[in-house]
């Protein structure tokens, strides 16, 4: 069958269809090229736009993920900022506790101070009354001696005159 029908109108028709396959490229070609040059501007910044769009949700999206990092951070602070502050306030309570009782130990050690301070005032003044008494002792002692012994003489003594002292005879003992 194929050898009944010639070979030019096959010629023919494989030509004309080549011819429209080029014809409809080249045409397909100048519209795509005429259309960048007659490219409307707003497609242009619409595009852009998307583009910017795109970038700014990445760029939020790290945001986002910073933000809860963060409030993570946040959260672990203030935790350990008020454990820091019952322990500040503990702290306080010990202070003031401790300076209550160092006031009541200092009131003390003064009170202890004032009482030794009487009580040695005390034991000197007892001290010099018995050295007083002592040498009140031992004066009379002597004149009890020295008259026991004759050596005070008041015989000799004149006779109207208070403020003269008497005469004491020597003797071998001594005083």
């Amino acid at each position: 069958m194929l050898d009944e029908i010639s070979q030019q109108p096959v010629l023919i028709a494989l030509g004309a269809f080549v011819m429209g396959w080029v014809f409809a490229r080249s045409a397909l070609f100048r519209r795509r090229r005429s259309s960048d040059s007659k490219r409307d501007p707003r497609n242009d910044r619409i595009r852009s736009l998307e583009a910017d769009h795109r970038v700014a949700l990445a760029e939020s999206e790290r945001s986002a993920n910073l933000v809860e990092a963060l409030k993570g951070e946040l959260l672990a602070t203030r935790k350990t900022a008020s454990e820091h502050k019952l322990t500040i306030n503990e702290q306080f309570q010990k202070i003031t506790h401790l300076r209550k009782d160092l006031k009541g130990s200092v009131r003390t050690t003064r009170e202890l101070r004032t009482e030794l301070t009487d009580r040695a005032t005390e034991s000197v003044k007892s001290q010099v009354k018995l050295r007083d008494v002592e040498i009140e002792l031992d004066v009379s002692r002597a004149s009890t001696d020295m008259i026991a012994t004759g050596a005070l003489d008041y015989a000799l003594a004149p006779s109207g005159s208070e403020d003269v002292v008497p005469l004491v005879k020597k003797s071998n003992k001594a005083v």
